[in-house]
């Protein structure tokens, strides 16, 4: 017997129904994309190695999906260079394209490379997967989508206002209950210079910004082994046990950066963030967390994470600004700010919760069943009118048994079933049943779109 076949860890098959209901998660995150005004791109699911190396930092490096050359790969390898298991010194020569890890550095790329027809400021959106050579676990994928929205050549911080917003919109139209953390790279910049270890910030952010997943310990540990003298983390304690209202958080922050100019610009900037967004109004939690980094070296002002609050699951959204992208494409001093919802985890707390319209899983409002040549030719004449009329309905192909039939009616949880027989082709009517609840009348065919609906 043939294996079974099988598909790469990571990955997913999706039925009609789960289809169905992630594309209620895209049309919803789309319409209000395009209610702020964001207009849509797409770039190449590969990019050049060139393009995404270095733009993670050392361990987002490592998740790159790297594609092999074409033809005689292997031409040009290094052969001690293999046996010494050095695999990095062979990388660029066997590989020169990749897999997109997401949709922010291709979208500088795509910035830069069509600078000259753009209109700046250029607000962005994209709905596309990306792939990363993570260690799948639950609400951890190594194929998913992102859906972004950037906007680049604006320096003001109304944008990061309109992005909180447009999150808040996407959650509250989707039903999740949310919170908001925001922090700002400046902050963390001035965290490093209060402790002495300005030279670190990387290590820093990249360390605490697992403060949530492995503890106060381990990422105290985790300091040591990156460099950082135990002053300094000792240094960095009473910033990271910061609590209090929002409010109070940066009244305090404020105080323990009031030795570092940069820290104080990131405070200053927080607070019209926030003061901004709560006077809009804001249906979600809105947070301070002077822990959250992200851990990718790109950004450069406010960092924004959004978690569930009624399911245990990793960030559903992220981003942040990221002025200095463009740069290490030749086009320095451009300033963009984003976010990305991630639509597989939006997808498992949606699941988690049963938060989905019911419309979502019918595939069609009305089933004709077929009972023969004739009857079978009138039906798709019925169909084709409620098809003019945008309803959306099919006909059975098959002239099967009644009962299989309504089986199948009732497997896609159709609403409608309609039946033309030899008393229908009579009479020029449908007989019209409710699935619901088992009642059906007569209705001639003109009046079936209005019986429907």
């Amino acid at each position: 017997m043939a294996q079974k076949p099988s598909i790469p860890k990571g990955t997913r098959d999706f039925n009609p129904v789960e289809t169905a209901r992630r594309n209620y998660i895209f049309d919803t995150i789309r319409d209000v994309f395009a209610l702020y005004g964001y207009r849509p791109i797409e770039t190449p699911a590969m990019e050049n190695l060139s393009t995404l190396m270095g733009k993670y930092g050392e361990e987002g490096d490592k998740l790159l999906f790297k594609i092999l050359n074409s033809g005689d790969w292997m031409r040009g390898i290094d052969p001690a260079a293999v046996a010494e298991g050095n695999y990095v010194a062979n990388t660029a020569k066997i590989s020169e394209k990749g897999l997109r890890y997401d949709l922010t550095v291709p979208f500088a790329r795509f910035v830069v490379q069509h600078r000259n027809d753009l209109q700046l400021p250029f607000k962005r959106s994209q709905i596309q997967p990306v792939w990363r050579a993570d260690r799948p676990q639950k609400g951890r994928y190594r194929e998913f989508y992102q859906c972004d929205a950037d906007v680049v050549g604006s320096d003001s911080l109304l944008n990061e206002v309109e992005l909180l917003q447009m999150i808040d919109a996407v959650f509250s139209r989707l039903g999740i209950r949310v919170c908001i953390k925001l922090n700002n790279r400046k902050v963390l910049a001035g965290i490093a210079e209060l402790i002495g270890a300005p030279d670190k910030i990387v290590d820093i952010t990249v360390a605490i910004d697992k403060l949530d997943k492995i503890g106060l310990e381990a990422v105290n540990a985790e300091l040591v082994e990156r460099g950082l003298t135990q002053e300094a983390v000792d240094a960095l304690q009473p910033i990271l046990a910061i609590d209090g209202s929002l409010d109070e958080r940066l009244a305090s922050l404020e105080k323990l950066l009031a030795g570092s100019e940069t820290g104080l610009l990131g405070v200053r900037e927080l607070r019209f963030v926030t003061s901004a967004t709560s006077e809009l109004g804001l249906k979600a939690v809105l947070d301070l967390d002077v822990s959250l980094a992200r851990g990718l070296n790109y950004y450069t002002g406010t960092i924004i994470e959004v978690k569930a609050l009624d399911v245990a699951i990793g960030s559903i959204t992220g981003g942040g600004r990221y002025d200095n992208l463009t740069g290490v494409f030749g086009m320095p001093g451009l300033s963009g700010v984003g976010i990305s919802f991630g639509a597989d985890r939006i997808y498992d707390v949606l699941n988690a919760l049963d938060l989905y319209p019911k419309e979502t899983e019918v595939a069609s409002t009305v089933i004709f069943l077929n009972l023969g040549e004739k009857e079978a030719l009138a039906s798709m004449k019925a169909v084709k009118e409620l098809r003019d009329k945008g309803i959306k309905c099919e006909l059975y192909p098959d002239a099967a048994k009644m009962k299989k039939q309504m089986a199948y009616a009732d497997a896609l949880k159709v609403p409608y079933v309609a039946i033309i027989g030899g008393s229908e082709l009579e009479a020029g009517t449908v007989t019209l049943k409710n699935m619901a609840d088992g009642t059906q009348k007569q209705v001639s065919v003109s009046d079936l779109a209005e019986a429907v609906l």
